[in-house]
């Protein structure tokens, strides 16, 4: 039997570590229980699945280490998931070296395959225009079919709600969990920002334009309406809600944005990401330089943005493509 992330826990060098993560780097759940996940596999690469803590670390050598590279390639993983295990255990055992625990890292200086480097799909200002407008042709359709008052109110609330929230994705480049997190309180409508908390719980200002406020505006009044009616109670902190009264999740935000896209006649494939892929990539299209779309990103370093140039320089060579005589 495999062994649980509760298991791997009761390792003190383990608990350790968590406990370093926590304290030391202000690590999110998430990115804890990935490394519990990535340890977790090593160990029972070393010692077999229905091993149990705690685990003599000095025993992993870097014929362990390599081996466990080699297996996540020879299933073919995804060069990106492979960087990631290797980089979540060398930094493990670092934690170990400097605790003594161990007195050699096996993961130093492991050479792990190069990602290759795929331009992110952006939708052209038409086709996020049209996907705006999707949320107020979808509501035409459904008030035809409301029955009860109740209904009505709801329909009309989601089709503000959903607009605001394409509106903002779009107007700002902010991450889908960023945006279902936010609470009244973060959004300033006379300064026209929204206070974000992104990656590593760094906080930054996002400036949203006119559209966005509008709709924005609209969505909250709406949704005032729909937790007036009989059987709604309670305090709404969240911006965005659900038909229950609480906070919309980033599952939800992706659900809808698939009704919206089908509705567009837009790819199946596009993703709340892909909207802060287009903002970023409409923002340099029209000028804007590196630096200031980095910060708007939240991005930690400035290479991460620039993958945004490439996308400009391919757009570019496909207009040269379509139109020069000799291309």
């Amino acid at each position: 039997m495999t062994a649980s992330v509760q298991d791997i826990m009761a390792d003190p060098c383990v608990e350790r570590f968590i406990c370093y993560l926590r304290a030391e780097r202000d690590a999110s759940p998430h990115t804890i229980s990935g490394y519990l996940l990535d340890i977790r596999q090593f160990a029972e690469h070393v010692w077999g699945v229905d091993s149990h803590p705690p685990y003599t670390w000095k025993r992993a050598d870097r014929y362990a280490a390599r081996k466990f590279l080699v297996g996540f390639q020879r299933a073919e993983m995804a060069p990106a998931t492979t960087g990631r295990k290797v980089s979540s255990l060398r930094s493990f055992f670092r934690f170990l070296v400097r605790e003594d625990c161990v007195s050699v890292n096996p993961f130093s200086g492991l050479l792990v395959p190069k990602r290759g480097r795929k331009l992110p799909r952006v939708l052209s200002v038409n086709e996020v225009g049209r996907l705006l407008q999707a949320p107020e042709e979808q509501l035409k359709k459904e008030l035809k079919t409301a029955r009860k008052p109740g209904d009505q109110a709801w329909a009309e609330y989601a089709c503000a709600r959903d607009t605001a929230i394409l509106e903002l994705l779009y107007s700002t480049g902010m991450r889908v969990g960023e945006l279902a997190s936010l609470d009244d309180g973060q959004v300033d409508y006379l300064s026209g920002v929204v206070k974000v908390r992104g990656k590593g719980k760094k906080e930054r200002l996002c400036p949203f334009g006119r559209p966005a406020h509008r709709a924005l505006r609209a969505a909250v009044e709406r949704r005032d309406l729909f937790r007036a009616a009989p059987g709604k109670k309670g305090a709404a902190p969240a911006l965005f809600l659900n038909r229950h009264g609480g906070r919309l999740t980033t599952r939800s935000v992706e659900r809808l944005l698939k009704k919206y896209l089908a509705s567009a006649g837009l790819h199946e494939g596009v993703s709340p990401h892909t909207l802060r892929h287009s903002f970023a990539t409409h923002m340099l299209d029209a000028g804007a330089d590196l630096r200031s779309v980095q910060e708007l990103l939240g991005h930690a370093s400035l290479s991460t943005t620039q993958i945004y140039t490439h996308v400009s320089v391919e757009r570019l060579k496909e207009v040269y493509e379509q139109a020069h005589p000799r291309a």
